[in-house]
């Protein structure tokens, strides 16, 4: 069965199959599905995960193996099979024949694919997914004029009413990037009321929050340059600059690193990470060193910190959120001896 990223909510409501392939290189639909079917397969009582990371001389035998193994803690479990951007071969292709020909109701399998093209969706395996499973091919919308569906519709979730020259304009000025336009989308709800929302609203708000850009901040941080990471957070509190945006920012950079940081201290492969954060190349080595300056605990503290920063924000906890988030970007940019 194929099924779209968009069509997803509306098949999980009904069912949940026993295996999904997550296919395409479009990666904020590849990863916002992932989260879907994985959320709603924790909801149903799939709480242990396995996974299993796709290598040279990886042991095929595994993979049914995990299946068949006795669980200590959970009924049901979920098996991860991360292929990335290779090709799998005949031999991992009947793995997962073999696999779907002997499916077992208390195991989902789940099996990321970046690398598949038109002629490996033709081939026998991923035929059998789509017999009897789920087929999810990520992709850029076909046109401008999907593209501005998909802008609107998500403009329509974070509660704005747009008008029609509205995701014109936004597609415009992500380039139709979907990543970027998520992004953009994002920041306006942290910094504007939702309602109506027109270009006007739409400039003032883009306006607003690039005045000085949020990423300088992340940047510097992630530099170790603690005189230009202050200098810029001064500049972004003296511009006027939303807190949330800020907060919003930081955290995020800082749930990368401790995402990568765990993959590292449990030997796991760095790239499902790197990917599943958009962390592109250039940006990698710089991450790697933060983690040679900050443990997993250290980075876990940091957002807790960023949790009471929200509370301090919405006047549930005590402390002013810029002196709070002047600390915790400080802290980032430190070096391990600091």
């Amino acid at each position: 069965m194929r099924v779209s990223s968009s069509q997803l909510s509306d098949h999980l409501k009904r069912k949940l199959a026993p295996v999904y392939l997550l296919c395409g290189n479009e990666p904020l639909q590849f990863n916002e599905s992932l989260d879907a079917v994985r959320t709603h397969a924790h909801r149903l009582g799939f709480t242990e995960r396995h996974v299993l990371e796709y290598q040279k001389d990886f042991d095929w035998n595994m993979l049914i193996a995990t299946a068949n193994a006795r669980s200590l803690f959970s009924a049901q479990q979920m098996i991860e099979l991360r292929i990335g951007e290779q090709k799998i071969g005949v031999e991992g292709g009947n793995a997962i024949r073999r696999y779907c020909d002997q499916l077992n109701q208390d195991v989902l399998l789940l099996v990321m694919a970046l690398g598949l093209d038109g002629k490996d969706l033709k081939t026998k395996w991923v035929q059998t997914i789509d017999e009897v499973g789920v087929v999810i091919q990520t992709r850029e919308p076909a046109n401008r004029q999907k593209l501005i569906e998909w802008l609107e519709n998500r403009l329509r979730s974070k509660g704005f009413s747009p008008t029609p020259e509205v995701a014109s304009l936004l597609a415009d000025q992500t380039e139709g990037n979907l990543l970027a336009a998520d992004q953009e989308i994002t920041k306006l709800a942290l910094v504007r009321q939702p309602g109506v929302l027109d270009v006007a609203g739409l400039r003032a708000a883009i306006t607003d929050s690039a005045r000085f850009d949020l990423y300088d901040l992340t940047a510097a941080a992630i530099a170790g340059d603690r005189v230009r990471t202050r200098r810029v957070l001064q500049m972004l509190m003296a511009e006027g600059t939303a807190e949330p945006l800020v907060l919003w920012v930081l955290s995020r950079e800082l749930r990368a690193l401790a995402a990568l940081a765990f993959a590292q201290q449990a030997r796991q492969e760095l790239e499902p990470v790197f990917h599943a954060y958009q962390v592109w190349d250039n940006r990698r080595p710089l991450l790697l060193a933060v983690l040679k300056r900050h443990s997993l605990a250290q980075l876990w503290q940091l957002l807790l910190e960023c949790a009471t920063v929200d509370q301090a924000i919405k006047g549930r906890a005590a402390g002013d959120p810029w002196a709070l988030l002047a600390q915790i970007a400080d802290t980032l940019a430190m070096s391990a001896e600091k």
